[in-house]
């Protein structure tokens, strides 16, 4: 029997057993590679179960404001939702989502990675699915690493990255040493300084919750940031997220990018790649505090609490984020294209394990602790994001004000004065 028609079987026995009536759910998703992929498969989950599904694909920032907004208001607009590690916890602990502590045996929860399993749940019970896990690393190019005489260590430091991107910086041929997320929003730029922050010594808040936007180590993050992208960064990069990166990088005017490992697939496909032949990976840097800057994430399935399909999305959520969907996609389009990070099945795959950013990704994944994030200690859990309820509207604006200095706006003094005095309004107003 083929993967496909075990999966046909297996999902309409599923839907006979449970007595599910055929439905239309409504999926509420983000505009990446791995999502748009499983777009492409979902006549197969059709096909078993006789549920329709209608995607609605935003881009990262508006899909965060779009599912917030109708959770919070209990709008109803969606049967599924594409949150993350962040929302996870916090809508869990509040009612908002459905608890999926009773997926099938067949699903085999206890497969879940851990570090993704944890982040996803509260008190013990998983509300959102790992679709994929990540974490983030180094991305660059071999060919111009070896170019500019340099070698990449599988842990550099800042100061490397640094002098790297200086010297594969191209300006004649609109090759840019270096390219990072500088766009405005709490998990698109925002994630990205905080998570080097880190590495900085830097921290949202202190053991009291005060915020720690006037000190030193801030400051050097911004510095050394704005310094670095000045030197060997695209033109407008305070507008560049994830995918305005990944179209730079495929295009072949990248040197570096530090983003999503996730993004590895995408980088080494030699269908959408320039560069496919020639990336490298490498851990996220750090400046020898005992913090890499690395983040940890992933993008997960759940559903609202109130939804009228709670049986036919769950259905949807056990194929799409099961073993055998990540068969189905190596047995069509290799298995360097299969949803990574999620399980722990897949890095024990001796056919997985050939895959060359494969290892790379699992160190990253592992090497990042949410509980223990900062060089000195915080109040929060969290890598790129406190988990807090208004930790979103406060670092949404924070990343305007660094955006802003991107764009040279402002100064780096002026958009720490405004982040320290917002956030520590915003906290007390909160009762912190």
């Amino acid at each position: 029997m083929s993967i496909r028609t075990a999966l046909r079987a297996a999902t309409a026995l599923a839907l006979i057993a449970g007595g599910v009536s055929a439905e239309t759910i409504t999926i509420a998703t983000v505009n990446n590679g791995d999502m748009i992929r499983m777009q492409g498969y979902t006549d197969q989950f059709t096909a078993a179960t006789g549920h329709e599904v209608e995607w609605v694909t935003l881009e990262e920032n508006v899909l965060r404001q779009r599912v917030t907004t109708d959770i919070t208001t209990k709008g109803g607009q969606f049967d599924i939702m594409t949150i993350g590690m962040y929302e996870t916890p916090i809508w869990g602990a509040n009612g908002w989502l459905v608890p999926l502590d009773d997926l099938s045996e067949d699903y085999d929860v206890a497969d879940i990675l851990p570090a993704m399993a944890g982040g996803l749940s509260h008190d013990g019970t998983l509300y959102a699915a790992p679709f994929y896990g990540e974490s983030s690393m180094i991305m660059y190019r071999t060919d111009l690493m070896e170019k500019a005489g340099l070698e990449m260590p599988e842990a550099p430091t800042w100061a490397f990255v640094r002098e790297a991107a200086a010297a594969m910086t191209d300006r004649e041929n609109d090759i840019n040493g270096i390219c990072l997320r500088g766009k405005a929003g709490w998990g698109e730029g925002g994630a990205f300084i905080t998570a080097m922050s880190n590495s900085f010594g830097a921290r949202w808040f202190d053991m009291d919750w005060k915020p720690q936007f006037d000190t030193q180590p801030w400051k050097d993050t911004l510095e050394f940031f704005v310094g670095m992208m000045s030197e060997s960064g695209p033109t407008g990069y305070a507008t560049n997220g994830f995918n305005e990166n990944l179209n730079l990088f495929q295009q072949g005017k990248c040197g570096m990018w530090i983003d999503a490992t996730v993004a590895a697939s995408f980088v080494t496909n030699p269908d959408d790649s320039t560069v496919a032949d020639s990336v490298g990976f490498a851990l996220a840097p750090d400046t020898g505090l005992g913090k890499r800057s690395n983040w940890l994430w992933a993008w997960a399935l759940a559903i609202p609490a109130g939804t009228q399909k709670e049986a036919a999305a769950k259905q949807f959520i056990e194929w799409a984020t099961s073993k055998d969907y990540i068969e189905l996609v190596a047995a069509n389009e290799g298995w360097a294209n299969v949803p990574p990070g999620a399980r722990t099945s897949l890095y024990e795959n001796p056919e997985y394990r050939k895959v060359p950013f494969a290892r790379m990704t699992l160190d990253s994944i592992l090497s990042a602790d949410p509980n223990n994030s900062t060089v000195e200690p915080s109040p929060y859990v969290g890598i790129q994001f406190a988990a807090i309820p208004e930790f979103a509207g406060i670092a949404t604006q924070v990343s305007q004000e660094f955006a802003a200095v991107y764009a040279g706006q402002q100064s780096i003094d002026e958009a720490l004065e405004k982040a320290q005095a917002f956030t520590t309004e915003e906290m007390e107003a909160a009762g912190y």
